[in-house]
């Protein structure tokens, strides 16, 4: 059977129709209406990078200016100060001494959330005031024991420069003073970002 100039024209029709079909079924497949994928270049971002960071976090509740503050008391019967809620815009310094250079600032609150030892909920943005990183943050939620020597905590995202970042941060205490609260806590942090 001999093929005509239109079969053979009617054959790459149907071919190309059908390919055409399976471009389409596969370009909407990622397309739910609500979400869809993205290259991340058509978002400005480069080649991801590790950065690490020391600082110092001055938890103040002391003073004429505390830089904590208690917005919900424990209950009286509570060894751990379960359920006790601070807020915090505490500074963050190059070295140990409030007078040393200022980083930026760690904003948010911890709570403590704990029934058996002191285990405090973490929610902070370290917002940065300095060089390139002025106007960024970091986002860190997470689980605080405050009497272990090494405390690790995630990064679960980030602004301005650190849009899209993950990583984690390590805190150390290096004083603390019972009697008033005040903490000065060094922290490490690991952040992957673009």
């Amino acid at each position: 059977m001999a093929k005509t100039p239109s079969s053979i024209l009617a054959t790459q029709f149907m071919i190309l129709s059908l390919l055409s079909s399976f471009a389409i079924i596969l370009v909407q497949g990622e397309d739910q209406g609500f979400v869809r994928s993205l290259d991340p270049k058509l978002l400005g971002l480069k080649k991801e990078k590790l950065s690490h960071f020391r600082f110092y976090w001055h938890d103040i509740y002391s003073g004429q200016n505390p830089s904590a503050v208690g917005v919900v008391r424990a209950p009286t019967n509570s060894s751990t100060l379960f359920g006790s809620v601070s807020m915090i815009d505490d500074p963050l310094t190059q070295g140990p001494e409030l007078s040393s250079k200022l980083w930026g600032r760690a904003q948010g609150f911890y709570a403590s959330a704990s029934q058996q030892e002191v285990g405090l909920l973490m929610a902070m943005n370290f917002h940065f005031i300095e060089g390139k990183y002025n106007g960024s943050t970091v986002s860190v939620l997470g689980r605080n024991q405050v009497f272990n020597k090494v405390r690790e905590m995630p990064i679960i995202g980030g602004s301005g420069l650190f849009r899209f970042a993950r990583g984690y941060v390590e805190a150390r205490t290096h004083s603390f003073t019972p009697n008033t609260g005040d903490a000065i806590v060094e922290y490490n942090v690991y952040v992957l970002h673009y």
